[in-house]
Parts: C-alpha cells; structure tokens; sequence
C-alpha cells in the first residue's frame, strides 16, 4: 500500500510539471492535435453573436486541417457556452484551461464577458485572443491577453465623425446600456469626439439589456428633436429601440456599432432600420477576392449571410495558425510572442498588425442598414491615421 501511494505522489508531480516549468504553461497536449477552446454565447441574450463565432470559428479549422493542418497537426475546437453571463464566461475558461487542456483561447464577443474571463488565461498563462470584444480594458489584463478587431476609441470616433462630417448633424442624443462595458465605452468616446468636432450632446438616456420597452426614454429625447441619435448597443435592443423610435414618429438617422451586426435585427427592427448607420469590421459586398471567397465558403457551409462575428472569429483561427506556425508549436510563451509579433497578416476584415499594447491596429467601414433586402450596404472606409 505504501508503494502505491509513493507511485501516486510521483505521478503527480510528473503530470503537475508538464503543465508548468517555471511558472509558465507549456504545451501540454503532445498528441497529433492542437486545442483551440472557444467561449461564446450560444444560448443567452447575444447567442446570435456565439452561433456565428462558433461557425466561423469552424470553416476556418475546416480549411486549414483539410490542407495538411499546422506544424505537422490538426486543429481542434473545444466549445463551452458561457450563456453571456460574465461568471459563467470566467467558469467555462477555467474549464477549458483546468480540463480540457487547450492551448489558446478564442472569445468572447462581448467585452464585459472577455474581461470576466481573461483573469483567468492570464494567471493560466494561457494566450486569449477576442475576436470582437472592442473595450479598451480587455487587453490590459496581461501580456496574454490579445485582439483581433479594432478598439472603442476608435469605432466611436469613427460614428461622430460619420454624424458630424457625413450627415452634417449639430445635435446628437445617445441612448446606452447601463450595464455593458462596450455601451459605456462607446457612449463616452463619441460623445468625447462628436463635442470636439463642434457638436453637442442633447440627452444622455439609458436602459439594461433585459428592458421590454424604451419608449420613455425615447419620448424625453423626441422632444429635443436631436439630429441624430446614438445607440451603442447590442441587436436584442437596439432593433426594438429602432421600430419604436419610427412609431413616435422619430425620422432622425439612428447610428451604431458593430453590436447591430446580426440577422435577428432584421425581425427585431422592420422598416424602423431605415436610415440607419453603423459602424463596422467587414462588408459583405465587398467585391474584394478574399472577402467574396469568405462569403462564398460560408453560405455554402450554412446556409446564410456571414456577420461581423463569423468573419472575426475565421480571421482570428487564421491568424492563430500563423502564429502557431511561426512559433514552431503551441508551447504558451513562444505562441505568446508570435501573436505579439504580427504584422500585416493578411485576413478577410483586412491587414491586422497587432501593437504593443496587444491592439489590432486595421480599418473600420461604415454600413447603411436597408431593411428591404436585410442587407448591409458599405458607405465608406475609416483607416487608424484618419
């Protein structure tokens, strides 16, 4: 009995040292696969978000195993819903760290999600790349931490340019969720440029993500017939928001963010999404190779227009093979470095070089809703420099 207990202890510590070495996780999967673990909502209030994730996510694995793989291995997704609540963000990565052992994370789309949740790669020492979480906040967590897509400060600069130079707006009221992160972050950052380039902010109004109805607060805003309103929010609400503004009578163009980008706006918001504007990573009709190939690739996979998170999610699988490649493996400290070092990687929503603050640094495009033909139809492109 005493044998078999030291046999236990020794066994232990060796499987204990091939998750660390000097405090830093190795690859600890030597078999002919390399984990990817995927966190997303596929069940909650954003689920459109999780669902397209999980398919992007998917076709760009399916590309890249069906020519040979990376390093000489396939790629494997490990999927837990994190039901976009933050603390079951945070639970389902430390599951897919603790047990199921992959060696990068991939998620979240919402920002309050990510940032639940990073803590727990960091101090794993577990590289997480967010496809599409755009709060500031997100990468600075750690040096583990990265993303793929552009920041708050800039997609919310690049609508109050849009309302100021493009649309010509003096007045703007902004209608946000009190209790997103990537709401908040937004709101403060247009509201920050649209006052610089000569505007003014009319009405601050809010609302939480399970609210029935916002006619209250658009009633405050209809009687200071603003120019335009703001509404950096996700599809759930800001589709309501949209039809019930055009019921009491509210004509003004309405913009957003790339939170609209998903096809249940289009039930949601009806005729309402007329003269509406967003800012956004990709547009679908591009007529750009790549971006038509991507297109292509995936309504023939699953049947339907790809969003702004399917796309995000392929890139960052892409981008992560690339950097698995240049790093020669998936041990976490060289991964780490190879992300770190990108530069002009060449994905579908355009070049990414990711910054020493571990940012992407790429394009914005603003998009027309047309709610005739559920179509999102580019307007224009914004660089970083601009």
């Amino acid at each position: 009995m005493k044998k078999f207990c030291v046999s236990l202890l020794l066994l232990s510590i060796f499987l204990s040292s091939c998750v660390q070495k000097n405090g830093t996780a190795i690859n600890n999967n030597n078999g002919n696969t390399i984990k990817i673990g995927l966190f997303a909502d596929l069940t909650g209030q954003t689920s459109a978000f999780g669902q397209s994730s999980k398919n992007g996510a998917q076709l760009a694995v399916d590309e890249i195993n069906a020519t040979g793989g990376v390093v000489g291995k396939k790629l494997e997704i490990v999927i837990e819903d994190d039901q976009g609540r933050p603390e079951q963000a945070k639970t389902v990565v430390s599951k897919l760290i603790n047990q199921d052992k992959v060696q990068v994370i991939l998620g979240e789309a919402a920002s309050t999600n990510s940032l639940a949740a990073a803590p727990v790669a960091q101090e794993a020492k577990i590289p997480m790349v967010t496809h599409a979480s755009t709060n500031e906040q997100v990468t600075q967590v750690g040096n583990y931490i990265f993303r793929i897509c552009f920041i708050d400060s800039f997609q919310g600069s690049v609508m109050a340019k849009f309302a100021a130079n493009n649309l010509k707006a003096k007045t703007a009221a902004i209608i946000g969720d009190v209790n997103s992160t990537y709401s908040k972050g937004l709101t403060e950052v247009f509201e920050k440029e649209f006052t610089n380039l000569g505007g003014k902010i009319v009405s601050k109004q809010s609302y939480t993500q399970n609210d029935p109805d916002f006619k209250g607060q658009l009633t405050t805003v209809r009687a200071l017939n603003p120019d335009v309103i703001y509404i950096p929010g996700y599809y759930g609400q800001v589709g309501i928001i949209a039809k019930q503004a055009r019921e009491l009578g509210m004509t003004m163009p309405l913009l957003g963010g790339d939170g609209w980008d998903a096809p249940e706006i289009w039930k949601l918001g009806g005729e309402g999404l007329k003269n509406t504007f967003i800012s956004n990573h990709y547009a679908a009709d591009n007529p750009a190779p790549e971006v038509q190939n991507f297109v292509k690739s995936y309504k023939e996979k699953y049947g339907v227009q790809p969003d702004s998170m399917a796309v995000l999610a392929y890139d960052a699988v892409k981008l992560l093979a690339d950097a698995v490649k240049r790093a020669g493996g998936a041990n976490s400290e060289k991964l780490r470095d190879a992300i770190a070092q990108t530069k002009d990687f060449a994905a579908v929503t355009g070049k990414i070089s990711i910054n020493e603050k571990r940012d992407a640094v790429k394009l914005a495009v603003v998009l027309e809703l047309d709610p005739s033909k559920s179509a999102y139809l580019y307007k224009e492109t914004i660089y970083p420099n601009q």
